[in-house]
């Protein structure tokens, strides 16, 4: 079936308007991204306005006509490219303007004289320019990196960027060889292109927002709200994997309880509390090592699992943890609290999770019962033993 060139911008008109009004009512379920998902639909009705200009060409003059509207459909790939920056909390607003006055400048200055070099060949290079760097953008973008829609993300508008770099450089070529009649087969391949771009492009980025939203749930499931540590849930999924995966290096474990916390609950206010927490969670992530799992297991109790760490080194880093809290959490919210930390250290005979949990809890009673504020390590099969 053969569809003329002004099918073809009707089309691409209809996916443009489809896709920004679908974009527009996202922005509701996500209001963190409200903001860029703006921006993306202010580039596609860029688009549309030049689409609907470029249809309509003929009845204005060159620099009101063609460089209106090329300049129109850069604009909306700024706007797009802005929208892919904004992902990371950056804006290229000056650089963007003074990119589209440097193109306005073009098409009044030499534009007027070469109208169809400049509609046909040129018009397409800072299109290419501008969706190359938003695919590098994009590339080297934290927020999207690891997700699972990025590749398909980026590769749209490297795509398009290379179809116009295509356009703009293979396109003379084509002309000189089999005459100007080519140039409406390259009008229809370009249209046709531009209807899938129309579409991809914003499916693709809906794809990102989406899945870091999910993300963004996810690690909200698995993080206790107060500390921002693991939660006891997201602490047994990924102990289990550290424990399997491991193979020669030796792994420990303490087990943390907060001293007296209910007294000074009871005595200061839960706004107290909830500070002693935090401090205790703050110094455990400064000293527990880059490589400790640490999580709120409950109320006042916590835990460390500490890949390649021996006893003696474990040993050590409990020691600085309960050093450093005391002195932390001597003063909190204004008022004395002397609050400290007992900790116990599982036995080296351990390596199953359950059996750690259990032999660092019965080192920490011993804390408890040898005074607080120490580290206690766990004997041998003392579980066993006391059986």
């Amino acid at each position: 079936m053969q569809i003329d060139l002004q099918t073809l911008w009707y089309l691409t008109v209809g996916t443009l308007l489809v896709s920004a009004s679908l974009l527009l009512w996202e922005r509701q379920a996500h209001p963190g991204r409200a903001r860029v998902l703006g921006i993306l639909a202010a580039g596609l009705f860029a688009f549309v306005f030049g689409c609907v200009l470029a249809m309509n060409r003929s009845h204005f003059p060159v620099a009101l006509g063609m460089g209106a509207t090329n300049v129109l459909m850069v604009l909306g790939y700024v706007l797009v490219l802005n929208a892919i920056a904004g992902l990371d909390g950056r804006r290229y607003v000056w650089s963007s303007a003074g990119a589209l006055v440097i193109l306005a400048l073009a098409w009044a200055i030499a534009g007027t004289h070469f109208p169809a070099a400049f509609w046909n060949h040129v018009s397409s290079l800072p299109i290419a320019l501008t969706c190359g760097l938003t695919a590098w953008i994009l590339l080297r973008s934290r927020a999207v990196q690891g997700l699972r829609s990025r590749p398909i993300a980026v590769a749209i508008p490297a795509v398009h960027a290379v179809f116009y770099l295509g356009r703009a450089c293979i396109a003379p070529i084509l002309v000189q060889r089999f005459g100007p009649e080519i140039l409406s087969t390259i009008g229809k391949a370009t249209m046709y292109e531009a209807v899938l771009y129309s579409v991809a492009m914003p499916m693709s980025f809906l794809m990102i927002v989406r899945e870091e939203e999910k993300q963004h749930l996810l690690r909200m499931s698995h993080t206790d709200q107060l500390t921002g540590l693991a939660n006891r849930h997201a602490f047994f999924e990924q102990a289990a994997l550290i424990l399997r995966a491991r193979q020669d290096y030796p792994v420990s474990l303490l087990a943390f309880d907060l001293d007296h916390f209910k007294a000074i609950n009871d005595r200061h206010g839960h706004p107290v509390g909830d500070r002693i927490l935090k401090l205790f969670a703050e110094t455990a992530r400064e000293e527990a090592g880059p490589d400790a799992l640490l999580v709120r297991l409950g109320g006042e109790e916590f835990a460390a699992l500490l890949p390649r760490c021996d006893h003696h080194q474990a040993f050590s880093r409990g020691s600085v943890i309960a050093s450093r809290f005391a002195q932390a959490a001597a003063w909190a919210e204004g008022v004395k609290t002397q609050a400290t930390v007992s900790i116990g250290l599982a036995a080296p005979d351990c390596h199953d999770l359950a059996g750690m949990l259990a032999s660092a809890d019965s080192a920490l009673y011993r804390a408890k019962a040898l005074g607080r504020n120490r580290v206690e390590t766990a004997v041998p099969n003392e579980l066993l033993l006391r059986a």
